[in-house]
């Protein structure tokens, strides 16, 4: 007898995001304790936070064939729960070294949980005959917002990260069950090719201008997830509850503008609504880093939460559109090029927190914006060729 509500299998992807993403965002809203509780600044907190994205990393390299081996379904009902544990274990490291080793677990089990739902997405995509891509991720960013809400009015109370984290432990599970006990996967693509990507792909000039016009967004959000709560903290001596909430803003708005995107990029171009979303982030820095008041500094998390929103769904999709080599070695070239960027990001904003001031973790975002205007005609769709037969 299977647990778990029956439903469509988009509903199924939606709960998947937002049940693992629910899981990954309890901690962010407590990097503040976190920090407090090791007394450690910005540059160690940082190195030490690269841990999940070093396991992250190795996991999306190597385990796909471990995945496809063990079977979707089975990886996915024991990931999910095994990631709430994995941090719930994390937060009783005492100095950074040992944050950093237990964090790199947690990486390994969010690259499994990312291929799977990923995959997922897009075969449920093929098979209902509609985008369903960027609204999956709306529920990943809303799952966050979620945590960040709950995370923040447990803050307040004065609990502990680590018991905090242990409560999460059952109401993962539970979720995961009743959300997924009923997940079937979904069949593969028809016609898709059954050539294995190279697990290092050599990412071209083009390639290196799509990371262009996404790395301002994937910096400056992982900003607002990792250093939201730290700058409300220390420039505005916000209570843990309004600290947390920075997190919340950030994905919140996030979510509400991943709904729309398809649409959006449906009715108009990829280079409009990508030189939309980067003006409203470059707006959203600059408001963060001016920080003129504490509800400024929220409504500019919220427009880096907008703007930082679709940027990589759209260069992922320009990149599966390139035409010298085959679209799975573009897509592969790009995301490992970006996750790059991600692993380097945490110690690099930390090291800048910790010695020019913690403004100038979302300043060095406005240049990025000016690369990514500069580069974003790169979206443009390519022309369909028509062959003729005689």
């Amino acid at each position: 007898m299977r647990f778990g509500i029956s439903a469509p299998p988009q509903i199924k992807v939606y709960g998947a995001f937002f049940v693992y993403s629910f899981c990954m965002g309890s901690m962010f809203p407590r990097l503040p304790d976190i920090q407090r509780a090791m007394g450690v600044a910005e540059g160690l907190l940082g190195l030490s936070l690269i841990g999940s994205a070093v396991g992250t990393l190795i996991s999306l390299t190597f385990a796909g064939r471990i995945i496809e081996a063990i079977g979707y379904r089975r990886v996915l009902l024991c990931a999910i729960p095994l990631l709430s544990v994995l941090y719930a274990l994390a937060m009783w490291a005492q100095d950074p070294v040992l944050f950093f080793l237990a964090l790199v677990p947690v990486g390994l089990t969010i690259g499994a949980i990312e291929i799977i739902i990923n995959i997922e997405a897009d075969r449920v995509e093929h098979a209902i005959g509609r985008r369903i891509m960027s609204r999956a991720h709306a529920f990943w960013s809303l799952g966050f917002f979620g945590a960040g809400v709950v995370g923040s009015f447990v803050a307040q109370t004065g609990l502990a990260p680590q018991w905090h984290l242990m409560i999460m432990i059952p109401v993962i599970l539970v979720a995961t069950l009743v959300v997924l006990g009923q997940f079937q996967p979904a069949a593969h693509r028809t016609g898709s090719s059954t050539e294995e990507t190279p697990r290092l792909a050599k990412p071209t000039l083009a390639i290196m201008m799509l990371v262009a016009v996404c790395l301002s967004a994937m910096l400056m959000e992982g900003a607002g997830i990792d250093w939201s709560a730290i700058y409300m903290r220390d420039v505005f001596g916000a209570e843990p509850f309004w600290a947390g909430f920075a997190v919340a803003v950030v994905a919140g708005s996030q979510a509400f503008a991943r709904f729309f995107a398809d649409g959006f990029v449906d009715r108009f171009s990829p280079v409009v609504v990508a030189r939309t979303l980067l003006s409203v982030l470059g707006i959203g820095v600059v408001i963060v880093f001016l920080m003129p008041s504490a509800f400024m500094a929220y409504l500019g998390f919220a427009l880096i939460g907008i703007g930082s929103s679709a940027l990589f769904p759209l260069a992922m999709s320009a990149a599966a559109q390139q035409t010298d080599r085959p679209a799975a070695i573009n897509v592969a070239a790009l995301a490992q090029f970006s996750f790059t960027a991600f692993l380097l990001g945490p110690p690099l904003l930390g090291f800048i927190a910790e010695h020019y001031g913690i403004q100038w973790t979302f300043g060095v975002g406005l240049p990025l914006v000016l690369l990514g205007l500069a580069t974003a005609h790169v979206l443009a769709p390519k022309p369909v060729s028509r062959v003729v037969t005689p």
